[in-house]
């Protein structure tokens, strides 16, 4: 199983800790993760990590469809790749929410599967330079043709001769994006996931699958992780549970929170209800409480070694081909004596 390090967005201040992503590179880890919510952005860190690196792959984790137009993000990629001697970059996307995209973005909601389908479109003829750039889709239309528009907007062909094999991975996690994902895009990057509930996917993933015409061998799929090693098991779960009731209860409206949606469909519908009940009621002590301890055991790696190495099977075995870790070095050190990378 090829192992991939998170770096996360940042908080206040930009620390990248590029001692880290260097380590992972040595212990022979596949790739390393950045993402982006509405602080740092996903791709200027991979750029400065890319010249500290030599092979690891550089992956978005996920960027905002909301935030670039299709041709931005394929510039933005290509230029990425570019720098980084080609064959590095992973475009990783996803549609985040709906107060994201409207409240940060400024842009209607839409319909995000047709977005989707679109973006992806787009951003594979700008990088295959056949010829200059048209697309009839229903979110987006090059060239642009709707209100406001003089009418004279001119096909284009990118300047940069780019790689066209650059390839594309989207964050999904519900039945109709899922199957997008595996018609239309390289690797999927899939929400809560889970091995207990990994046979949700099997049927979505194979009719994706078959619609576009691929085999598996040619879709990678890539989950993530927090790893933990400690003797206190109890207490590290207690310390990732802050982190749940924030997405779970606060991070997207109540009747559109696509991580509470997750939390159902792994079998917690009343604990996701009480989470998001307390968390909007301001009450996030108690909505950190009411977190259980199953579900945070589920999708993590914590423990001692020994309990760490017998879970990883589980996600070995679960259909992945990937396995994207957050935690510290020795966490690394283990992850890579699992996965038996450079052993």
């Amino acid at each position: 199983m090829k192992l991939g390090l998170s770096l996360g967005y940042s908080g206040a201040h930009l620390n990248i800790p590029i001692e880290k992503v260097q380590l992972a590179e040595r212990l022979g880890y596949d790739s390393v993760w950045t993402a982006e919510a509405y602080g740092s952005d996903a791709i200027t860190p991979l750029a400065f990590i890319a010249a500290h690196t030599e092979r690891i792959r550089l992956g978005t984790g996920i960027i905002q469809l909301a935030g670039r137009t299709p041709a931005n993000a394929a510039m933005a990629i290509a230029t990425l790749d570019a720098l980084a001697g080609g064959n590095r970059a992973i475009c990783g996307i996803g549609v985040s929410g709906p107060q994201i995209v409207e409240g940060w973005y400024g842009q209607p909601w839409g319909r995000p599967y047709y977005r989707i389908k679109d973006y992806v479109s787009i951003m594979k003829k700008i990088w295959a330079r056949e010829e200059p750039v048209t697309h009839e889709g229903k979110e987006f239309n090059l060239p642009f043709t709707g209100e406001g528009a003089l009418g004279i907007g001119k096909p284009l062909k990118s300047i940069l001769h780019t790689n066209p094999d650059i390839p594309i991975w989207l964050g999904t996690g519900m039945e109709s994006t899922v199957r997008l994902t595996a018609e239309i895009a390289d690797g999927w990057l899939p929400l809560g996931f889970v091995p207990e509930t990994a046979s949700l996917y099997d049927t979505w993933i194979t009719e994706g699958l078959e619609k576009g015409g691929k085999t598996p061998d040619q879709f990678e799929r890539q989950a993530g992780t927090q790893v933990q090693v400690t003797n206190d098991v109890k207490s590290a779960l207690d310390r990732a549970k802050p982190g749940i009731a924030l997405y779970v209860g606060g991070m997207g409206h109540k009747t559109k929170n696509f991580h509470n949606e997750m939390m159902i469909r792994r079998g917690y519908p009343e604990a996701a209800a009480r989470i998001q009940e307390l968390y909007l009621a301001k009450r996030k002590d108690e909505a950190i409480a009411a977190v259980p301890d199953e579900f945070v055991d589920e999708g993590a790696l914590i423990g001692p070694k020994e309990r760490i190495k017998k879970r990883f099977r589980d996600w070995e075995d679960s259909g992945l081909t990937g396995l994207t870790i957050s935690g510290n070095e020795d966490a690394l050190r283990l992850m890579a004596e699992c996965a038996r990378l450079n052993f």
